[in-house]
């Protein structure tokens, strides 16, 4: 049995008694399906005693009937999107596949999942097509009957619209969506049936969020910021046990972000009472970072391979590389889902958890946040700066290569303090990030080529020791050489840069 994946992008709408489907087969290079399609739909909906998944917009249903019956995942992926992943019926009906449940191991941590919800919908189902009869969109009419299941059992019903889109472009949610108000018809305010269903059971965020968003202390700035880098910690984790691309790098940013706003901002948050975190989120940055910089050396040594003339690839270069690297990226990989399948994982999003709802706030975090953030900022600057200015001192050598690191390092924490900040400080945030996130780039380029040599040289190494011409090492070596003069010839310039990000902050 295999799995399918769908990107679902739609809205849902409010349909109140009365108001009919307005027509739509008048849009510009729009048909509408004259015979609809009706469905009857029963789904069973599987979460934690506590709601778990439901409160982080995450749905597990069976679902029998219709044309796409089975299990089905939904993950979250933008404001108007969800990813599905579809599950075969299979034989068990209140058995959750292994390979789901396994999904969505960081939101249960060992708790079970059990039937919390039953929804029969019929479906009236329309498909708009563009003028060669290809599907643009999908507009369902829902008659809806929901159940709760469990000790207390409710019963409700409602109608409501959805619009998803199959081949079509965005905007056509948003012309749809012009039609329809127009007609009377409103958004949902719920982002799925079992939210609508459960809303009783369901912690109301959103009105927690807007009331602290109307201060404009450090303290809020700085706690919406570490409550985001929680939740895309989260939400990448099923991502990366999926094996999805660029996925590790996304948490593992998240990762970073987090540790150096705790490291950052610690007269705002006690950096006492985080510690233990910040070194629990060092470990985890590091088991995502050997998966991740491994998978930057491989792609950017293909990538040189394949720039470098095919006279001059000398032996089974690539094949070395290839094996070379693979072996080491499975091998991480494996950490990687040792990791996040770990109690220690697990210790640790229980205590992200406690972190983003009781924050240990210093008397600090009440100051005003136009205030304080720019004295964060300036104090990060100021150590970028000595950083650069102190390597710029030396030859090139090690002591050189270890300080402009130190460098890149300080510059990616001001760069993130920075983004931090913006929701406060606005474009000045906005023009420091930019600045820092420059210089980061530049020293990157030098460590990466720093990594990329060593590697190269064990591998010339090892086509020697198997009688090979290692001719095409010593050519890729220079070439990453040549790139890391290059950045040393410009350190001048990115001094520059980093005192010209200093005096935005004045």
């Amino acid at each position: 049995m295999t799995e399918t994946v769908v990107r679902e992008i739609e809205r849902k709408y409010e349909l109140p008694e009365g108001v009919a489907l307005p027509p739509l087969d008048d849009l510009p290079g729009v048909e509408v399906d004259v015979a609809a399609d009706v469905f009857d739909l029963e789904a069973v909906y599987f979460d934690t005693s506590d709601l778990r998944l439901a409160t982080h917009r995450i749905t597990l249903r069976r679902r029998t009937g219709g044309d796409d019956a089975g299990w089905h995942l939904k993950l979250p992926a933008g404001p108007d999107g969800r990813d599905e992943i579809r599950w075969p019926l299979g034989r068990a009906s209140r058995t959750v596949p292994a390979e789901l449940k396994s999904l969505v191991t960081a939101y249960t941590r060992g708790a079970a999942l059990a039937p919390v919800a039953r929804i029969k919908t019929t479906r009236t189902r329309r498909r708009l097509r563009d003028t060669g009869g290809a599907v643009l969109a999908e507009v369902v009419a829902d008659e809806v009957a929901g159940q709760t299941l469990g000790q207390e059992s409710t019963v409700s019903s409602w109608s409501e619209l959805e619009v998803e889109l199959a081949g079509g472009r965005a905007e056509l949610l948003d012309t749809v969506e012009k039609r329809l108000r127009a007609a009377g018809v409103r958004r949902s305010a719920s982002g799925s049936k079992l939210a609508r269903v459960l809303a009783d059971r369901l912690p109301d965020a959103r009105s927690r969020r807007s009331a602290r968003r109307k201060k404009k202390s450090v303290g809020v700035v700085v706690v919406d910021h570490l409550r985001e880098q929680v939740a895309t910690i989260l939400e990448y984790d099923p991502r990366v046990r999926r094996d999805e691309p660029d996925s590790v790098h996304k948490m593992r940013v998240a990762t970073r972000r987090l540790r150096s706003a705790l490291r950052t901002f610690k007269s705002v948050v006690d950096r006492d009472a985080t510690r233990a975190v910040g070194d629990e989120l060092k470990w985890l940055a590091g088991v995502l970072g050997g998966a991740r910089d491994l998978e930057v050396l491989r792609e950017s040594l293909d990538r040189k391979i394949d720039a470098t003339p095919d006279e001059l690839v000398v032996g089974p270069v690539r094949a070395r590389v290839t094996g070379h690297l693979a072996h080491q990226q499975a091998q991480a990989r494996e950490r990687v889902l040792e990791a996040l399948n770990s109690k220690r994982y697990f210790a640790l999003l229980d205590a992200l958890d406690d972190l983003a709802e009781n924050p240990p706030l210093t008397r600090g975090a009440a100051d005003p946040a136009a205030r304080a953030l720019p004295n964060t900022l300036r104090r990060s600057h100021r150590r970028v700066a000595r950083e650069i200015d102190a390597a710029a001192t030396l030859p090139p050598g090690e002591q050189r290569d270890h300080l402009l690191h130190e460098a890149r390092k300080s510059a990616k924490r001001a760069r993130y303090a920075a983004e931090a900040s913006q929701p406060a400080l606005g474009k000045v945030a906005k023009k420091f990030a930019a600045a820092m996130e420059g210089v980061q780039e530049d020293l990157g380029a030098h460590q990466d080529s720093v990594v990329a040599r060593q590697v190269l040289r064990q591998l010339g190494m090892q086509a020697h020791l198997a009688g090979e011409n290692g001719f095409t090492f010593g050519l890729l070596h220079r070439g990453e050489q040549a790139l890391a003069d290059a950045v040393e010839e410009r350190i001048p310039a990115v001094r520059r840069a980093v005192r010209g990000a200093g005096r935005r902050l004045r």
